[in-house]
């Protein structure tokens, strides 16, 4: 289903469903993400429409959670003002939210990472910390290793063809097959937010200033939450993540794991249509690769 999101839309639906805000200055927000269409509204508003089923799904989820985890968690998260239905064509729910102020973090321009790693190292604390009952199901990307061994095996053959992207694919192979060789997560699954991409935080003057997009929420394998210690942070900062969360040997093989593996997945599927995936997945693999020494 091809739908046609843009401001004369989102104008309708707002003066329909949310009269009180009708008026205000629409504006599409640039964004990096491929699920959601987002739109500033006026100065203290912000509307997130998905642009596929599977992103709808991902609106409901938001809905339900985020006012449940948003008073335990140390890191303001996405506040729903307003909780939107399918109208004028549109087929999928959709929200306003509060405008949270804030640039996405590159990790070649960090003004702080050690504080941002306490930070981020915070806010993963807190998430493990929320009582797993009630929660959602299993996380994406929150079960073993197992399940994306076909498409990373998959990625790595398709990047054998690409040679341009200069990707060492003996190497990410050995490293992925010595992953799928770590014990899997055995204790109580924890909460996660499952997607801590730069895309996904917030910084402001250097430290932590949101998390946003919790579409992939739900419980899991702790190492799922590690990703910023590869797709964000550089190696001292690193150490500082790892040592606020107490990762043991295991778990942090296992999130070395599954942050190489995700980039591995995008890096052939973003390299020609979406610059600022591609770009992070290359630096996962050159991170991911430097600290084992393989660089």
């Amino acid at each position: 289903m091809t739908v046609v999101v843009d401001e004369n839309l989102v104008r309708k639906l707002i003066a329909a469903q949310f009269p009180r805000w009708a008026g205000q200055a629409i504006e599409r927000w640039p964004s990096d993400g491929t699920v959601n269409a987002m739109f500033r509204l006026g100065d203290d508003l912000v509307v997130r429409l998905p642009l596929t089923k599977s992103g709808a799904k991902d609106i409901a989820l938001e809905q339900k959670w985020l006012p449940r985890l948003a008073p335990k968690l140390p890191t303001p998260i996405p506040e729903v003002l307003g909780a939107g239905v399918p109208a004028d064509g549109y087929p999928w729910p959709w929200s306003v939210y509060r405008w949270l102020p804030g640039e996405n973090p590159r990790p070649e321009a960090l003004g702080s990472p050690v504080p941002l790693a306490e930070d981020l190292a915070e806010f993963v604390l807190a998430m493990r910390r929320v009582p797993p009952v009630p929660a959602p199901s299993l996380a994406h990307r929150g079960g073993p290793l197992a399940t994306l061994d076909a498409e990373t095996r998959s990625a790595i053959e398709s990047l054998r063809t690409i040679p341009e992207e200069n990707v060492d694919c003996d190497a990410v192979l050995a490293l992925w097959e010595e992953a799928l060789r770590i014990p899997v997560w055995e204790e109580p699954a924890v909460w996660l937010h499952a997607d801590l991409m730069p895309g996904n935080l917030l910084v402001d003057g250097g430290r932590l200033s949101a998390v946003i997009d919790f579409g992939c929420l739900g419980v899991g394998d702790p190492a799922c939450d590690l990703f910023p210690a590869w797709n964000l942070l550089p190696a001292d900062a690193r150490g500082v993540f790892r040592e606020a969360l107490g990762v043991d040997d295991a778990t942090w093989s296992r999130g070395r794991g599954r942050t190489l593996s995700q980039a591995l997945i995008a890096l052939p599927y973003y390299r020609t249509i979406n610059e600022a995936m591609a770009g992070n997945a290359r630096h996962v693999i050159r991170a991911v690769l430097e600290e084992v020494g393989w660089a």
